[in-house]
């Protein structure tokens, strides 16, 4: 399973950090991609070195994508035809689309949440086209997870890592990361 994690400007840091460290501690092949510098600021003035440029990276190499949120790096990548065309491909091979906070709006313009449950962070709701919206902290339709805010960034990293490696994994982190609340 490799698994990609886009970072546009204005991403927030705590979603990104948190997505590509659990999955890291998990054993994970994460690799993160900017959208065109590999030293990406993210909306609280945090840079970021990400591993690669997103355009060197060819979807068919990738199960899965997990859209951190904030703004406006939410909006950064909805706009780039790239990420769409990942998450399209994806999502079409039965791969896994994951996205929190703001980043679920990303998942409606690429047409892909029509008759599924997904959540968001509160305002952005009228975004996700065709989807239910949940009001839960982490929302799993099928292959489709989406989370509310930076708040949830554990959670939701860690609901990844049971859909991926399994819940022996997802257990394991959770103890040694001390995580009581889910």
């Amino acid at each position: 399973m490799k698994i990609i994690v886009p970072l546009a400007p204005g991403f927030e840091e705590i979603e990104a950090i948190t997505i590509i460290d659990v999955l890291r501690r998990a054993n994970l092949d994460v690799q993160s991609a900017a959208l065109s510098d590999t030293l990406v600021t993210g909306s609280h003035g945090i840079v970021v070195n990400a591993d690669t440029l997103l355009h060197k990276c060819n979807p068919v190499d990738y199960n899965c994508i997990a859209l951190p949120g904030g703004m406006p790096g939410s909006e950064n990548l909805k706009h780039n035809d790239d990420v769409i065309k990942f998450i399209k491909h994806i999502y079409s091979k039965g791969g896994f689309v994951a996205a929190v906070c703001a980043a679920p709006i990303v998942l409606g313009a690429s047409e892909i949440l029509y008759g599924k449950k997904a959540t968001c962070f509160p305002g952005f709701e009228h975004e996700l086209t065709g989807a239910t919206i949940v009001n839960e902290p982490v929302v799993v339709d099928g292959t489709i997870i989406t989370a509310k805010g930076p708040g949830c960034a554990i959670p939701f990293a860690l609901t990844l890592v049971g859909l991926i490696a399994g819940k022996e994994v997802q257990n394991t982190l959770k103890n040694t990361m001390q995580v009581y609340w889910m």
